[in-house]
């Protein structure tokens, strides 16, 4: 018969294979797909963001002002793509960007592609 310690290593190391396993099939499904991120999949990502946002889990900052829980969703969906489209002029009040709106799109679908980010700052200015 089995030893208690040993049957819990057992199970302890099954748990960590099968998690394992998952993060492994879930990176590895993401990067083959090969197909940028569709606009309703950003909407549905970025509804939880704001769900997230609301139970207070980005702290009370977020939750401020309409402009703030926007900044707070944009860096949720993308810390990335926020960084390098909005971190060093945040949103503010009153403000429609549709120009870094699209740029911030864009990093979007090129990272959900895993292409450079090189160029997409600016990439939309005529």
């Amino acid at each position: 018969m089995a030893k208690p310690h040993q049957t819990l290593n057992f199970y302890f190391a099954s748990l960590v294979l099968a998690i394992f396993l998952c993060c492994f099939a879930l990176t590895s499904s993401a990067k083959s797909s090969h197909r940028p991120i569709s606009d309703s999949e950003i909407r549905e990502k970025k509804n939880a963001c704001y769900a997230d946002i609301e139970s207070g889990l980005w702290g009370r900052q977020c939750k401020s002002s309409i402009i703030a829980k926007e900044n707070c969703a944009l860096q949720c969906l993308s810390h990335t793509c926020y960084g390098l489209i909005y971190e060093s002029d945040p949103l503010e009040e009153g403000e429609k960007d549709y120009i870094r709106s699209q740029e911030y799109k864009y990093c979007l679908h090129k990272l959900s592609l895993g292409e450079s980010l090189e160029g997409i700052k600016g990439s939309f200015d005529f």
